[in-house]
C-alpha cells in the first residue's frame, strides 16, 4: 500500500465545495475592492465589491474587517487561476427573495429606505432585493415631485411578486388610504355638531380655508371666519396654523366649521348699546348711492341713509363722506330679530322739537328705516349684471 503524499493528506483534510453551495468563511484580508476569506478549502475565496453589494460607492474596508465571519455563496470553484469566487449579495438576494415572498403572502407592511428616485417612481431595497414603487402608488394624491422621498424610510406592502421576471412592485398608497379611513372613522365617532375641536390649516382659498381635523378636512367658509368682515382668507390664515374651531354642521363626510362663537356674538348686548335714541360712533365701511354702511363694531353694521347725512340735500354719500371716516350719529331704528340698525346724523343737527305737555313725543320725521339685507342683495345683483 502506497503512502499518501503531504499534498494528498492536506487535500483529504479539507472539505470539498461546489458552485452554488453556501459556506462560512473568515475574513483574512480586505482591500477597498475585494476581500479574501478562508473558507476551509485548499484555496481561499475572493469576494469582490461587485459581489458584495450593488452600491458602487461602498469601500469594503469600511464594512468588512479581518476576523469577521460571514456566510457566502460559491460562484466558481476555480476561476482559471485556482481561485474560488464568492458572492455575498446573491446569497442575500436569495434570502431577500424569500423574505419578499413571505411579505407578499402575508400582506406584511415593510419599511425600507428610498435608494433611488426615478421619473416614474421610487426604488427601495429589502435585503438586496430592488423593489419598484410606481409614482401612482406612492401616495393617495398625485405627487409631481418625488425627490422629497430621497433617502427617506417609507412603509409599503408588496402588491406584485414575480421572481421569474424579477418584478417586485411595492404599494404605499393603500396604506395611506387605509389609515385615513381608520382615522376618519375614529374622528366621526367622537365629534358632534357644536363641539369645539382643534385643527390645522391645510389649504386657504378665495372662499375659505380647509382645516385638517385629524381624519377629515372641514371647510371654514369665509362667512364663518369672523363676526366681522374678512377681506380675504389668505390675509388672516396661514397653512400649518393651529385653530380651535366650532363644528357647525356634519353632513355625511362633509364638515362645516365656524369661528363665530356665540359667547363672542356682538349682537348679544346690541339691544342695550344701540337702543333707539342712543348716540353712537362708527367708521364708514362702504358706500352706495342710497347711503353709507357704518361699522359700529366688528359684526355690526348700520345704515346711514343719504337723507340722514345732513340738513341740506345730499346727492350721494361719497360727496360728503369717505371710507374709513369716523362719524357720530343717532340710532333711529333698531330691529334685533332682523339685525338691522338705522342711523341719522341729521337728527343730531336738527333742533329738538317743542313738546306739548300732554302730547306724545314726536317721531323723527326724516328718519328712514331700510331693509339692509334687501339693499345688499340688490347691490350684489347690480354688480353681477
Amino acid at each position: 500500500m502506497s503512502e499518501l503524499t503531504f499534498e494528498q493528506m492536506l487535500d483529504a483534510s479539507l472539505k470539498t465545495i461546489h458552485a452554488g453551495e453556501v459556506v462560512e468563511g473568515t475574513v483574512i484580508d480586505v482591500k477597498p475592492e475585494e476581500a479574501v476569506l478562508n473558507i476551509g478549502y485548499k484555496s481561499d475565496g475572493i469576494l469582490t465589491k461587485n459581489e458584495y453589494t450593488n452600491d458602487s460607492s461602498v469601500d469594503l474596508t469600511e464594512v468588512v474587517k479581518p476576523g469577521d465571519t460571514m456566510e457566502v455563496k460559491v460562484l466558481k470553484v476555480n476561476d482559471g487561476e485556482g481561485q474560488v469566487i464568492l458572492t455575498y449579495k446573491r446569497l442575500a438576494a436569495d434570502r431577500g427573495n424569500k423574505r419578499i415572498e413571505e411579505a407578499f403572502n402575508n400582506h406584511e407592511v415593510l419599511k425600507a429606505k428610498v435608494t433611488q428616485v426615478l421619473d416614474g417612481g421610487l426604488i427601495v431595497v429589502v435585503e438586496e432585493v430592488r423593489i419598484f414603487i410606481p409614482a401612482s402608488l406612492v401616495s393617495d394624491t398625485y405627487e409631481r415631485d418625488l425627490t422629497k422621498y430621497a433617502d427617506q424610510e417609507i412603509e409599503f406592502v408588496i402588491s406584485e411578486y414575480n421572481p421569474r421576471r424579477r418584478r417586485y412592485i411595492g404599494d404605499r398608497k393603500q396604506l395611506i388610504v387605509a389609515r385615513k379611513a381608520q382615522l376618519q372613522a375614529e374622528l366621526f365617532a367622537r365629534i358632534h355638531e357644536d363641539d369645539v375641536v382643534e385643527g390645522v390649516v391645510k389649504n386657504v382659498t378665495d372662499f375659505g380655508a380647509f382645516i385638517d381635523l385629524g381624519g377629515a378636512d372641514g371647510l371654514l367658509h369665509i362667512s364663518e371666519m369672523s363676526w366681522g368682515r374678512i377681506e380675504h382668507p389668505k390675509k388672516v390664515f396661514k397653512v400649518g396654523e393651529k385653530l380651535k374651531v366650532l363644528i357647525k354642521e356634519i353632513n355625511g363626510s362633509k364638515v362645516a366649521l365656524s369661528l363665530k362663537f356665540e359667547d363672542q356674538n356682538p349682537w348679544r348686548n346690541a339691544a342695550e348699546k344701540y337702543a333707539i335714541g342712543n348716540v353712537v360712533t362708527g367708521k364708514v365701511a362702504r358706500m352706495t348711492d342710497f347711503g353709507a354702511f357704518v361699522e359700529l363694531e366688528p359684526g355690526i353694521d348700520a345704515l346711514l341713509h343719504v337723507s340722514q347725512i345732513a340738513k341740506e340735500h345730499v346727492d350721494k354719500p361719497s360727496d360728503v363722506l369717505k371710507a374709513g371716516q369716523e362719524i357720530t350719529a343717532k340710532v333711529v331704528d333698531f330691529n334685533e330679530d332682523s339685525k338691522k340698525i338705522s342711523l341719522s346724523i341729521k337728527a343730531l343737527l336738527a333742533p329738538e322739537p317743542k313738546k306739548a305737555a300732554q302730547e306724545e313725543p314726536e317721531k323723527e320725521e326724516d328718519a328712514v328705516s331700510v331693509d339692509i339685507d334687501e339693499v345688499i342683495a340688490s347691490q350684489d345683483a347690480e354688480t353681477e349684471e
